[in-house]
């Protein structure tokens, strides 16, 4: 499943309604009556008169706007303790808007506010304290605290997550669980994606909990969600193995351009998995994810392309998306881009970059691209010839019982080729090819033993790999057999 991360999602809240006569005045939009009756009061002192005033001078309401004289009236107004008009002021010297930004007075603004009990204030400040200048992330608990204990949402939520964390406080599962269900049930989106993420992955996993919340918030276009609700419902977790459900909600995501979502429902289309395959829908999906980078679809969309497998062969944009994935490091990519450029299948044949690629998947452990590269390098096909590096590929390959790595290094050692004649060597990997069942590693091997070389001589054991060998369809080995039994 796509997991999101925890993170705290803030948002400042600010404007309350006008107070009495003048509060109804606005909401009628009479803007030219309510601001002359908000100038003359707030003229007079009258703070929520200030507050309102300072309002419409911000927004432009009935008046041109005027973030100065908004900063003006909202100072008036706060100086008397408007709370409104601190925590917008606060707001105001955060952003720097129609005034010079000045976080230390934001800090003081939301701290008057808050001190008055306002969670939207607290709220604010504490955020404040989370992220800003000022970092006290006690001090950030502290306040996202008393905003939670009124019921304000977003604080709720904030708090679970410092909770989660153990940012400022002890990491507590519980009571982040506690605070995040407090903000779901509230509508929060993020407070329920981060509860079901919880329940599905943490201390008190509970996967129909999960799907629960889940739900909630896919229900309201979260693309996230959706994926992983979907996922839920293709494993069937959490609930009974539902794959029309888990197409449903792959396609949701899908549409809103959620790569894992779009890969997701292109190999359900591609293998017809919980609905009638179509290679052509399964093309386009991978094609969205494959163009937003997302590997897999790149990898998977490669393949169709050379194998043709729903929609014409195409080698060229087999290569175009093998190199999008093997550029990101996928071994397999890089081992494919190697074989198609090394024999020219369909393409123009490079074996400059055959090397390269092969190469590239070497170096990462992929025992048939060490095959590969040693041969390249053994025979100078595309490179120039270097015995000793064929026998260092050979070994990585070998090593990973790659059985003709193993002849392949047998020989060389039995012939000193690139390296120091060690006939022990030649027999201790002819052996390990011979015993993964190669019948040129099975003859070889019974040779040293029938002949003493390099080995005390045993005519048993010649025997019985003369006759695997001969099981394995080699006429010389037949032929010795025959010599022997007769």
């Amino acid at each position: 499943m796509k997991k999101g991360l925890l993170n705290i999602l803030l948002h400042f809240f600010s404007f309350a309604g006008y107070a009495n006569k003048r509060s109804k005045d606005l909401h009628k939009e009479n803007y030219e009556k309510a601001f002359t009756s908000c100038k003359e009061k707030a003229e007079q002192g009258d703070a929520d008169a200030q507050y309102n005033l300072a309002l419409m001078y911000e927004k432009g309401y009935g008046i041109k706007q005027d973030k100065q004289k908004a900063v003006y009236w909202y100072t008036k107004a706060a100086e008397q303790g408007e709370f409104k008009a601190q925590n917008n002021l606060g707001l105001i010297y955060d952003g720097g808007e129609g005034i010079e930004q000045d976080k230390q007075k934001a800090i003081y603004w939301f701290t008057k506010a808050a001190e008055q009990g306002n969670s939207t204030a607290q709220n604010n400040l504490a955020y404040m304290y989370y992220k800003g200048t000022a970092q006290d992330k006690v001090k950030a608990v502290y306040w996202f605290t008393k905003a939670a204990e009124q019921g304000d949402a977003e604080a709720q939520y904030n708090l679970g997550v410092m909770y989660n964390k153990g940012e400022g406080i002890a990491q507590d599962k519980v009571s982040a669980i506690y605070w995040n269900t407090k903000a779901a049930k509230q509508g929060l989106s993020q407070a329920q994606y981060n509860l079901a993420l919880m329940y599905y992955e943490g201390t008190e996993q509970d996967k129909q909990k999960a799907l629960y919340w889940f739900t909630k918030v896919a229900e309201q276009g979260d693309a996230n969600a959706q994926h992983n609700l979907g996922d839920m419902y293709y494993n069937g977790e959490g609930t009974e193995q539902d794959k029309q459900k888990a197409l449903y909600w792959f396609t949701k995501a899908a549409e809103q351009g959620y790569a894992d979502a779009q890969y997701n429902l292109g190999v359900m289309y591609d293998e017809g998995d919980g609905i009638e395959e179509d290679k052509q829908k399964a093309v386009n999906w991978l094609t969205k994810a494959a163009t937003q980078g997302l590997f897999q679809a790149q990898y998977n969309l490669a393949l169709m392309y050379y194998q043709g497998e729903g929609i014409a062969q195409d080698k060229v944009k087999a290569v175009y998306w093998f190199t999008k994935v093997a550029e990101q490091g996928l071994v397999d990519a890089q081992h494919n881009l190697a074989i198609m450029y090394g024999k020219g299948d369909d393409i123009k044949q490079d074996k400059i970059k055959a090397v390269y690629w092969c190469t590239k998947a070497a170096e990462q452990g992929y025992p048939n691209a060490q095959y590969n590269l040693a041969v390249m390098y053994d025979e100078g096909d595309g490179i120039e010839q270097d015995k000793q590096k064929a026998v260092y590929w050979f070994t990585k390959a070998a090593e990973q019982d790659i059985a003709i790595a193993q002849y392949n290094l047998a020989f060389m050692y039995y012939e000193g080729n690139g390296v120091e004649q060690d006939k022990q060597k030649a027999v201790y990997w002819y052996t390990k090819a011979a015993e993964q069942g190669d019948p040129d590693a099975q003859y070889n091997l019974a040779l040293m033993y029938d002949e003493g070389d390099g080995v005390k001589q045993n005519q048993s054991l010649a025997k019985t790999y003369y006759q695997l060998a001969c099981e394995g369809h080699h006429k010389k080995a037949c032929s010795k057999l025959k010599q022997l039994t007769e």
